[in-house]
């Protein structure tokens, strides 16, 4: 089954700002596990933080951020690629920032909040025109996946 409804022009230039601004934060966010924090020292963290499995979840989730959020900016497998990065939010929101209450200043989650939601939207949405998927995949896979 194909989606046959494609959204507007002015539907899709939002779509496309929503992926670059999402998009580069997270990328911003997995570069800086990786690159400046290191894999090791990301574990490091997750482990003091209490995440289960921190050598398999730092890497993980580093490597989803940088990955997802490059795919997210080119529109490419957005709605598989929002699930990913929504679920790593919402993981982050219970295990880290929930117990902190809402403001980021004080540790909270507004942040995780707003990009966990602005992921799910384009899990929902999809890329819209303006992005790899509509140029590339439209028609040729499920509605779920473009």
């Amino acid at each position: 089954m194909t989606n046959t409804t494609r959204p507007s022009a002015s539907a899709s230039l939002g779509l496309l700002v929503l992926r670059v601004v999402v998009g580069a934060v997270f990328a911003a966010h997995g570069a800086q596990k990786i690159f400046e924090f290191t894999i090791p020292g990301t574990i490091g963290t997750f482990a003091g933080m209490g995440i289960p499995l921190p050598e398999i979840a730092a890497p993980v989730v580093a490597f989803v951020e940088l990955v997802g959020g490059i795919l997210l900016i080119f529109g490419f497998f957005t709605r598989p690629i929002g699930i990913l990065l929504a679920v790593d939010m919402a993981v982050a929101l219970v295990a880290v920032h929930l117990p902190a209450g809402l403001w980021v200043g004080d540790g909270g989650y507004e942040f995780v909040a707003v990009l966990g939601a602005g992921a799910l939207a384009l899990a929902f949405t999809g890329a819209g025109r303006l992005s790899l998927d509509g140029a590339l995949l439209r028609g040729r896979v499920p509605a779920w996946l473009s």
